[in-house]
């Protein structure tokens, strides 16, 4: 039977070591950077939706919008780093930031829907792809053997 023996350089197998270092040293700039895309287009387009076409005048609180934000990075018990982009509960009134905006999002029997989470993840899908992309491409660069 024949026997094959690679060997890599050091140096190579030492720059491996060090990019799977930036990248769990990096994880929350990266995402960060995707996150930083995502949010603002999200608020416009939640702007928009509120109050538009609507048959009475709106009441429109403003607490749906002063909600929305940005969670820090989190490492979930399974190695994945997760960021989100969302509303944070509950309202003054006791009602949940989530409810309005499903209502909004997809409407109810005498509601139209005015969808924003919807457009706003496929207009923003590529930027924040790239925007993580250029982040990590950034900090592996910093990292040359």
């Amino acid at each position: 039977m024949a026997r094959v023996d690679v060997r890599l350089p050091n140096s190579f197998i030492d720059a491996l070591g060090k990019v799977g270092n930036v990248v769990e040293n990096n994880a929350e700039q990266v995402l960060g950077a995707g996150a930083s895309v995502v949010e603002p287009r999200l608020r416009a387009n939640l702007n928009a939706a509120i109050g538009r076409g609507t048959k009475t005048p709106s009441r429109s609180t403003g607490q749906l919008i002063s909600a929305l934000g940005t969670t820090r990075v989190r490492v979930n018990s399974r190695g994945v780093y997760n960021v989100k982009v969302g509303f944070a509960e509950n309202r003054s009134d006791g009602r949940s930031n989530a409810l309005i905006a499903n209502v909004l999002e997809h409407g109810r029997s005498n509601q139209a829907a005015r969808p924003f989470l919807a457009p706003t993840r496929s207009q923003t899908r590529r930027g924040a792809q790239e925007a993580m992309k250029t982040a990590l491409t950034a900090a592996i660069e910093r990292v040359k053997p």
